[in-house]
């Protein structure tokens, strides 16, 4: 099983050579980077047995048919998308861990009594549309159509986009699965987080995830000249969109388990001899009490509404995204759990703050998911690690996982 897990690494390393930058890793949903991963990935499923399509939303479905009348299938998977400036583990090891597991069942020569699909997801992160799920939305039949009409940096509209993906903007509702079809989806992922490394442990449990806003803020001031305008005249969109940030800082430090987040900013006319008069934000709030994030999400809004009053500015606040905490299933929680006892670990139970496809998909089926210890906890950065070793429990608990469903399909 080691060599199974040295494998995966070296595609891990392949995998990230697919960027649209040179000199480190992007790969946004939609783009030619991502259809080259998903290429690569393709050969590796074919290799092991499995039919390979491309659905109208753009996601890699690869399927392990069952044995003869077999009606049900189990979801293994995770994205291949990336935030800008990537770790490399983040999603790819998901879709790796899947595949291999389905390899090893090929090269066994066995065939369940129900089908393994290994589905990479178009776009988890969300940094190209500010709009995360879109593939696993697209399964749960959660997408939302006026997504289609959104934007990325450069102007591209998303239903351009994907139909030069391939993908039919037109079709998507075809993609929707059907819940009495499926035995539930399992996910694994890198922890992202301390708890694991702390406890010593190769992987945990997830319990569940926390829920999540996700919004668009802008002000809209008066530019004017940097020389002439007196600092008592100005309506500076910056300035208050400063004010806000340090305000998010706030609230999440003042309410235990909050996390709130301003990561992207847009300044107007960008010039530094311009006091800026537009100014775009991305706000992003988790909590795993979804009335605690609710008040909090509101809370801010008075806050931002506040600033803008104050300082002569225009507020536009925009709801990209809203998803509420989700637990993951207790019988497949249980699976998971007896297949890291059989390996003779602790079982730790985890609360993942970050968003995964585990989220829609759980409104579809049952959904679970493995974490597997990152160096530092660190994620969404270049420094993202893994051990090798870690990697091999993953590769085993997966596996054991999977033949536990069989078992309980045979009582």
């Amino acid at each position: 099983m080691s060599d199974r897990a040295t494998v995966l690494m070296a595609r891990i390393d392949e995998l990230a050579k697919f960027s649209e930058e040179p000199h480190r890793l992007v790969r946004r949903s939609l783009t030619p980077a991502l259809q080259q991963a998903n290429d690569l990935v393709a050969s590796w499923m074919l290799a092991a047995g499995m039919t390979v399509r491309q659905d109208a939303v753009g996601n890699l479905v690869g399927t392990y048919a069952g044995v003869a009348g077999a009606s049900k299938t189990l979801i293994l998977g995770s994205h291949l998308d990336s935030v800008r400036d990537a770790g490399k583990y983040d999603g790819p090891l998901g879709v790796l861990a899947a595949l291999a597991c389905v390899e090893r069942l090929h090269e066994e020569g066995q065939r369940l009594p129900f089908a393994v699909e290994v589905i990479s997801f178009v776009d988890e992160e969300g940094l190209r549309f500010r709009t995360s799920y879109l593939g696993s939305s697209a399964l749960a039949g959660s997408f939302n159509p006026s997504w289609l009409d959104y934007q990325d940096e450069q102007g591209v509209v998303l239903a351009d986009a994907l139909r030069r993906f391939g993908g039919d903007p037109a079709d998507i509702a075809s993609c929707r699965r059907n819940s009495d079809d499926l035995l539930g989806y399992c996910e694994v992922h890198i922890e992202q987080g301390p708890v694991l490394e702390a406890e010593d442990l190769p992987v945990g449990v997830v319990d569940g995830i926390a829920g999540q806003d996700r919004l668009t803020v802008e002000f809209t001031g008066v530019a004017g000249h940097a020389g002439t305008v007196p600092m008592a005249r100005r309506h500076d969109a910056l300035c208050a969109a400063a004010e806000l940030v340090l305000a998010v800082e706030r609230t999440g430090q003042a309410t235990d388990g909050l996390v709130a987040t301003m990561g992207q900013i847009a300044a107007e006319p960008g010039a530094s001899n311009v006091i800026p008069g537009h100014v775009t934000l991305s706000l992003d709030v988790r909590h795993r009490d979804d009335a605690v994030r609710t008040r909090a999400v509101a809370a801010l809004h008075d806050e931002a509404t506040a600033i803008a009053q104050r300082r002569g500015v225009h507020l536009v606040w925009t709801s990209m995204q809203s998803t509420p905490a989700v637990p993951c299933s207790p019988q497949l929680i249980g699976r998971l759990a007896h297949a890291i006892e059989e390996l003779g670990f602790k079982v730790q139970h985890l609360t993942s703050g970050a968003g995964h496809d585990a989220v829609p998909m759980a409104s579809l089926t049952d959904a679970a998911m493995l974490f597997v210890r990152c160096k530092g906890g660190i994620s969404h950065n270049p420094a993202e690690s893994v051990r090798l070793d870690d990697v091999n429990v993953s590769l085993e608990t997966l596996y054991r996982f999977v033949l536990g469903m069989q078992r309980d399909m045979a009582l």
